[in-house]
């Protein structure tokens, strides 16, 4: 097992509440709810062994960590670190929104569009970009980490922060994407877990697991905004990958276990409301969607050939093992470079790509503004689909996990200068655990 963050932002602040700039000062409280929410955290992690802990000094989330740790169980003294420290926005600290968008429109609108471009000013007339600051500072936090936690440790860490400090960990750690900050949410007491596989020449290989699980707050989904919101579900789990076969385009079916995790998805997905439904064709997904419709009688199944799975051609019904003996240097690039491999009588991972987005660009385009849309397709697709909204690139794919059963949520932005928003990823805790327990073999 690699290095595991859990990384948690504080819950509700007096400020989060006010809808008022928060940023680095340490004026805004833990509110009521927001100790509740931390409560819920903490009892959401309690089976989860915690190496050690890190928090942000600054109230909020000091208090976050201190009610995390008492109901998890595990009474481990924090390290507060001010690596963890909120983005400086002091020009706006304490202003409400409404307030900042009013006095400062232009920055205001760089900060949503281009916040990489945002420009303060200090006291002493020098000039800085906030968001440059936040991933030097990020860097050098997870540069800290890496020394004292050895990857071969095998170690579960607990980070809690700030809303843009965790984006900043996420993006330093898949090698940040273009525009990435605004391609990703973190809500109040979220967790998101990511791996740390490697790191090596200052460079880092790892994988999103997780990203803004809230089901453990009770409050179901994070709110819907105003634009169309497509929720991407990977079909359950078949023999074949209980068994690591690599099955591609092989019309495998669900086994019991898939069946249930279908019923799972359906349970956890049964009181939002779906106006539109696409699967692939192969019978797995499909299986997969027409249990999850159960709740849903009145919504079509529409079926997108070009949500198939990735051909691998000859290796398909092959154990790694047996793929190792025949192709052992492709299958070495397959795991390192992925973007190089063309499978034998087989795809690419360029040639998924170009499919499944280009279909999934279609779905995003016919639908209206307030539509909600299921989208149950592969692991190989899917993944493909969430490095191109993460802003990565085929070469990526293996950055994000997609487990059997796993519900995904993105929202378009209403805002066409904006990117679509990965609300959530590979939401797994329907299926028991906040931690991805499903099935890793083959695609």
């Amino acid at each position: 097992m690699p290095l595991r963050l859990l990384l948690v932002r504080h819950g509700l602040s007096s400020f989060n509440r006010e809808r008022k700039i928060q940023g680095r000062n340490d004026l805004s409280l833990l509110t009521t709810e927001g100790e509740e929410q931390a409560s819920l955290t903490g009892r959401a992690l309690s089976d989860i062994p915690i190496s050690a802990v890190y928090s942000s000094p600054l109230r909020r989330a000091a208090h976050t960590t201190k009610k995390i740790t008492e109901s998890s169980g595990q009474l481990i003294q924090p390290i507060f670190d001010e690596g963890l420290l909120e983005i400086d926005l002091e020009p706006w600290s304490g202003l409400t929104i409404e307030e900042v968008i009013e006095k400062f429109p232009e920055e205001y609108h760089t900060w949503k569009t281009e916040p990489h471009e945002l420009i303060f000013k200090r006291a002493d007339g020098s000039s800085y970009k906030p968001i440059d600051e936040l991933i030097v500072q990020a860097k050098k936090f997870l540069n800290g980490l890496i020394k004292n936690h050895p990857l071969d440790n095998n170690e579960n860490l607990l980070v809690v922060g700030h809303n843009a400090i965790l984006r900043a960990l996420i993006l330093s750690l898949i090698d940040e994407p273009r525009l990435g900050f605004r391609r990703i949410q973190i809500d109040n007491a979220s967790l998101s877990t990511l791996n740390i596989i490697s790191f090596d020449d200052g460079k880092f290989t790892a994988q999103i697991e997780c990203l803004n699980n809230t089901t453990h707050l009770k409050k179901g989904l994070p709110r819907k905004g105003p634009n169309t919101r497509l929720i991407l579900v990977r079909h359950g789990e078949t023999d074949w990958n209980r068994e690591g076969r690599f099955q591609g385009q092989i019309d495998i079916p669900l086994n019991k276990n898939g069946q249930a995790q279908a019923l799972a998805a359906k349970d956890f997905l049964k009181s939002t409301k779906i106006d539109r439904a696409y699967s692939s064709s192969m019978s797995r997904p499909k299986k997969t969607a027409e249990i999850i419709l159960d709740c849903h009688p009145d919504i079509p199944l529409s079926i997108e050939e070009e949500l198939v799975e990735i051909s691998h051609g000859l290796w398909e019904g092959k154990l790694e093992s047996e793929i190792k003996t025949n192709w052992p240097k492709l299958l070495e690039d397959w795991k390192n470079i992925p973007e190089s491999v063309q499978m034998p009588e087989g795809e690419s991972i360029k040639d998924v790509w170009g499919r499944s987005i280009c279909c999934w660009e279609k779905i995003s385009s016919d639908s209206d503004p307030n539509e909600t849309v299921l989208v149950v397709a592969h692991d190989a697709v899917n993944k493909t689909i969430l490095c191109h909204l993460l802003g990565l690139s085929p070469s990526d794919i293996w950055m994000v996990k997609q487990g059997n059963g796993a519900v995904t949520i993105i929202d378009i932005s209403i805002d066409s200068d904006l990117p679509a928003i990965v609300t959530c990823l590979n939401l797994t805790s329907h299926l028991g655990s906040v931690l991805d327990k499903t099935a890793t073999g083959a695609l």
